[in-house]
């Protein structure tokens, strides 16, 4: 017998299907779908496959390789093989990567072993930093496969912390490496008692279902006699803030349950994860739901995904890799604020969790539901050309009023000497809720204390010393940090350049305001929710559960504390800088705005109590912000569709992005203007315009040198052929053996 075998590689050429023989011994194991270890080329080590087929007899008969060992408690199905092919042609990656996906957590490790579950148990911490993991790998310091394999497991895969049982097992290692790694000073391990129930410390309270109101009644109809008849429908689920979604969902989840069927529920951020999770644990417990994100360490994932694969959850809960969770029996599929960037992965494969939620739907005959107040432009452009069913929700489920909301123009606060991050109208309001006794959310979409730190005797700028981005100040821990690399170092107070000490520190983030609001309301309790903030494993609902309960008077935040979130008692939202995403070089930065600013005035006024909202802007005239403030997202839709179909930008047309990346920039450049001449030599008569080569905002991150160059067309399957045509260029051209380079259709950042 013999085994068609996928390498589980990122090598492009490697791309392809090998014939093994399977050995008499292993054929009762050899199933399609089965994780194999087996020789590759001249390597000493096994390397890891698929199999993704089996046959009799193979023309390579004479020269095959015989299959070393076969894990039978792992393997994927037909089904997740053929999604893994169709994501390779789609995203423009190997079938492997894709694979890698549909595993459970932190099982891409060569061997499993045993589990160990102690009550007390140790955990394994990194006490360096991963560049000088790598560093100490690449200058040989490091040698031990084992301890390799350790540490990167390690740095790719663990936030926090792990069980040093689920290491050993997931990576491979014995307790003696561990010890070894602990000597050395590349790792702590500390006991501690452990319950991998992510559920433990919940306080669950039963709720009953709401009363729908008639726009509700309707779309869950609709909704629904597509779940009772095993119809595949896309459903547009575009409410207002405080529309009540969620509550369609659950008795859309309920149905489903009733059907004997499982249910996907995708949120965008972890924030928003405790918060959904609480709303389903209250009416369906947790016996019947698993959820799957980041902040769950991998034992927890992998626990979750065994709960799944058994048949025990029947409602999954997750960000976007819960999309592939290896669901039995498929009803429904809901995206909740389904324009949230975070849906397409930035990272290789990289795909949408909507796109394969529609390929899911199509295969299992169940209806996707995309819901959002400020639905992304391309998912709304398909349902007002009937692509997708337009379901709205134009009032406030409790039929609380919208927000009012008031424009303010810095140019005139400037004018009249106020120098503040808070306008005289937001100080105005929060003294008025202080006294009230009444809640309020201040929103600056950026960390830190201060964007840069300048001489100003000589003009030198604190830059990171592996990117090309200017250091950001942090208060609290009085240090200088990147937010591309995480490379960090101590404040400065006297300039390296020319010696001197008049040392400023200019720009805003959530620190400084922070500052800024104790000093103006020194009786005010404030808290503040940013990545800064939110490290340690149930930060997130730490917070939000402190404001919401004890009484916090204001909330300072980024983006994470303007999405989805249910607070009744806030009445007054602030948004501090609105035209910050404006200035970005990206064709979806009045998107990215209007989103934002319509999702936090969204957050005031759903309780009792009317809501106001008061955004500060340069720039109070870009339609973006206007339509915002009205909350009218026909309005915006209708000025920026004319911008994109003007320029040629999705969804009018098709966009790809060829990215390119190498330590060295003058091969970069050379190789980048080689390939962009060989785009326009090849095109022929297709209609195609070529951008760049350019920067991708950023010229540089951790020493190595990017650039991008944009396609636009459009039909997608030109960019398909022109992107093969590319590869095969790429692959007989030696110059191109030093860079990496990556295609990315229709991206979510430029």
């Amino acid at each position: 017998m013999i085994a068609e075998v996928i390498i589980n590689s990122n090598v492009k050429n490697l791309n392809r299907k090998f014939d093994y023989i399977i050995p008499e011994e292993l054929e009762a194991q050899a199933i399609v779908g089965a994780r194999v270890l087996l020789p590759f080329g001249n390597k000493k080590e096994l390397e890891e496959g698929y199999i993704v087929g089996i046959k009799e007899t193979s023309e390579y008969l004479d020269k095959l390789k015989s299959i070393a060992q076969i894990e039978s408690k792992l393997h994927l199905s037909d089904e997740k093989i053929e999604l893994a092919k169709w994501m390779a042609h789609r995203y423009f990656c190997n079938i492997s990567d894709c694979m890698k996906l549909m595993l459970p957590p932190g099982t891409t490790a060569k061997v499993m072993s045993n589990r160990v579950n102690d009550k007390t148990q140790n955990f394994v911490y990194l006490t360096k930093e991963a560049d000088e993991i790598e560093a100490d790998i690449e200058s040989k310091k490091l040698k031990s496969e084992k301890q390799i394999r350790a540490l990167k497991f390690l740095i790719e895969n663990v936030e926090n912390e792990i069980l040093s049982t689920d290491l050993q097992m997931f990576a491979d290692v014995t307790n003696a490496v561990l010890k070894t790694l602990e000597k050395n000073g590349y790792i702590e391990i500390v006991e501690k008692e452990v319950e991998r129930n992510p559920f433990i410390h919940k306080v669950i309270e039963k709720s009953q279902n709401l009363v729908l109101n008639s726009e509700q009644q309707d779309a869950f109809d609709k909704i629904n006699a597509s779940l009772q008849f095993n119809e595949y429908d896309e459903f547009l689920l575009f409410g207002v803030t405080g529309s009540g979604k969620t509550e369609i969902y659950i008795r859309l989840i309920e149905e489903a349950l009733k059907l004997g069927k499982d249910s996907i529920m995708l949120v965008p951020e972890i924030s928003l994860t405790p918060q959904t999770v609480d709303r389903f644990l209250s009416r369906f417990g947790e016996e019947k739901i698993a959820v799957l994100h980041s902040k769950l360490s991998v034992g927890e994932r992998y626990d979750q995904w065994k709960k799944i694969e058994r048949g025990d959850a029947k409602i999954v809960i997750g960000a976007r890799s819960a999309i592939f969770a290896p669901v039995q029996n498929l009803g429904l599929i809901i995206i909740d604020e389904e324009h949230d960037d975070s849906y397409k992965s930035e990272m290789s494969p990289r795909y949408s969790a909507k796109e394969i939620a529609s390929y899911l739907g199509k295969q299992h005959n169940v209806p996707v539901v995309l819901g959002s107040a400020t639905p992304d432009m391309t998912t709304y452009h398909d349902a007002i050309n009937g692509k997708k069913e337009l379901l709205e929700l134009t009032k406030r489920a409790n039929n609380a009023s919208l927000p009012d909301i008031e424009i303010v123009d810095l140019r005139h606060e400037l004018a009249s000497g106020n120098k503040t991050m808070v306008s005289q109208k937001l100080h105005d309001e929060i003294e008025e809720n202080l006294k009230n006794k009444k809640q309020t959310i201040l929103f600056l979409n950026r960390r830190g204390f201060a964007t840069f730190i300048m001489c100003r005797d000589c003009g030198y700028t604190a830059k990171c010393k592996n990117c090309d981005i200017t250091l950001t100040y942090h208060l609290k821990e009085n240090k200088l940090k990147c937010h591309y690399c995480g490379y960090e170092t101590k404040a400065l107070t006297v300039c390296p350049e020319c010696g001197g000490k008049n040392i400023r520190y200019f720009g805003t983030g959530t620190q400084k305001l922070e500052e800024q609001i104790k000093t103006m309301f020194p009786d005010a309790t404030t808290i503040r929710m940013d990545i800064d903030t939110v490290t340690k494993k149930n930060s997130h609902e730490d917070i939000l559960n402190s404001f919401k309960k004890d009484g916090i008077d204001i909330l300072i935040g980024t983006q994470m504390v303007v999405k989805g979130h249910d607070f009744p008692k806030v009445t007054l939202v602030g948004a501090l800088a609105a035209d910050m995403s404006l200035y970005t070089d990206d064709y979806r930065s009045g998107e990215r705005t209007f989103q934002l600013l319509t999702q936090a005035a969204g957050r005031a006024g759903r309780g009792d109590r009317p809501g106001e909202v008061v955004i500060q802007t340069y720039d109070p005239e870009h339609y973006a912000i206007e339509a915002s403030a009205a909350q009218d997202y026909e309005a915006f839709y209708e000025k920026e569709i004319r911008y994109r179909s003007l320029m040629g930008y999705p969804p009018v047309e098709n966009l790809m992005a060829v990215l390119a990346a190498c330590e060295d920039e003058v091969l970069l450049e050379k190789a980048c203007k080689y390939l962009k001449e060989y785009i326009l030599r090849i095109k022929g008569q297709a209609q195609l315009d070529v951008i760049g080569p350019a920067s991708p905002g950023v010229d540089k991150i951790k020493d190595i040198y990017r650039r991008v160059i944009y396609v636009k067309a459009p039909e997608y399957r030109t960019l398909v052929v022109l992107k093969d045509r590319m590869e095969q260029y790429i692959e007989i051209n030696s110059g191109f053996q030093k860079m990496r380079i990556q295609f990315d259709f229709n991206p979510m950042n430029l």
